[in-house]
């Protein structure tokens, strides 16, 4: 039975502030950096090798059992690791703020590695506080506020950061954005922790008993795949959806930009929240289901404007619709990550599912390119949308209709 403040609670005011959080130091270590290096005159090829610095969010699960295994002595197992990473993203970005690109190139990438490193770490630690503090009843909204707050936060730290920085510099915009991570502290003191539940005695333990408790359940191999699966579809029409509207349709960079940083982002935000609601109607499993169709027929948007050219209006109706769609789909799957995580082991087994999650977006890139030379832009389009096949037959495969996903571990 749905609670009647499903929609609201402080909970989940705490959770959406955390997304803020989690996702504002993403771009200081992305876009924003490699724009204050291509500012300062520093070469092409320098800046290309900035991208490795995303490194350490792809392998965090191999951290992640220390925040399973040991506690902090203050504010208890989870926000204390949050307050933690927190107070290290703080410095660390304002020690890159004392720096410049120009003079101090391979210092400052140092900085903003370790950045990335305590970024990561905090994603582990709010992940597991979500998992373990939610019911069941609230993951969708949970899983609607925490990609919302990620995408406010990244909003904060990219389009907001490159204004500030075009009228005070990129060392003042950084000190701010050190002290709207300071800000984010005042909201961790506030956070209740869940129940207390049996600490793995050993590092062994914490690294080894989250793949064994997973791996023993039933069809545990045909939950990875339909994690793996489930947002190809996604990963296949966002690969290249920038050269397809420059190249492909002859859009500008300013109508790019613009489609993109609004009705994109805005498409998205709204989509999470939709999805998060639907989904505390219909449930865990047939949300998955029906927004996966969903997230497949949204590919076909682009295949029509790849048919008839620039348009701005199907470019309007194509961005919106596929973000939407894949704003819903996205939080269908943060709350069957979710729902899947031992409480025991919410930290290792949350950041393992969600690199599993990401494959398909770290791989499919070249493929894309190469099928796109291969029929052309709207066959690929019409291809990506079939890919999202593979998730729906394996959904509809899954024993007992997703009720082995819809409660965790707790709860079975």
């Amino acid at each position: 039975m749905v609670r009647r403040l499903a929609w609201i609670n402080p909970r989940l005011v705490g959770i959406f502030f955390l997304g803020i959080a989690s996702g504002l130091p993403l771009a200081l270590t992305g876009s924003a950096l490699q724009a204050w290096y291509s500012t300062a005159g520093v070469s092409l090829v320098a800046i290309g090798f900035l991208a490795l610095l995303g490194q350490p969010y792809v392998y965090k699960f191999l951290w992640a059992p220390l925040f399973d295994r040991y506690i902090p002595p203050f504010l208890g197992r989870r926000a204390g690791w949050i307050l933690i990473t927190q107070c290290a993203l703080v410095g660390t970005i304002a020690i890159m703020a004392c720096f410049e690109p120009s003079t101090h190139p391979i210092l400052l990438a140092s900085l903003a590695f370790a950045v990335a490193i305590c970024s990561a770490s905090q994603d582990i630690a709010i992940d597991a506080y979500r998992t373990d503090v939610l019911p069941a009843d609230e993951r969708g909204m949970g899983a609607a506020y925490t990609t919302g707050g990620y995408r406010v936060g990244m909003l904060i730290s990219g389009a907001i950061a490159f204004i500030l920085a075009d009228h005070l510099g990129w060392d003042t915009t950084y000190r701010l954005m050190a002290g709207c991570m300071l800000l984010s502290i005042s909201v961790t003191f506030f956070l209740k922790e869940s129940e207390v539940v049996a600490v793995p005695s050993s590092l062994y333990q914490a690294v080894m008993e989250p793949l064994q408790e997973f791996f023993q359940r039933e069809y545990a191999l045909l939950l990875l795949l339909i994690i793996i699966s489930y947002k190809l579809t996604d990963a296949f029409a966002m690969s290249l959806s920038t050269p397809f509207l420059l190249q492909g349709v002859h859009f500008s960079l300013t109508d790019v930009g613009l489609v993109n940083k609004t009705v994109g982002i805005g498409a998205s935000i709204l989509g999470i929240f939709v999805g998060g609601g639907v989904m505390t109607r219909l449930g865990l499993f047939p949300a998955l289901f029906y927004f996966g169709i969903l997230q497949g027929l949204s590919n076909l948007l682009f295949m029509l404007l790849a048919w008839a050219g620039k348009s701005f209006v199907l470019l309007f109706i194509a961005v919106f619709g596929e973000n939407f769609f894949s704003g819903m789909g996205t939080a269908a799957l943060v709350a069957l990550l979710m729902s899947l995580c031992d409480k025991r082991h919410s930290a290792a087994q949350f950041a393992l599912f969600s690199a599993f999650a990401a494959v398909g977006r770290v791989f499919v890139g070249p493929v894309s390119g190469l099928l796109v030379v291969a029929v052309g832009w709207a066959h690929f389009y019409l291809i990506s949308s079939l890919m999202a096949l593979p998730g729906l037959l394996l959904l509809w495969w899954l024993p007992l209709k997703g009720q082995l996903v819809t409660q965790s571990i707790s709860e079975v």
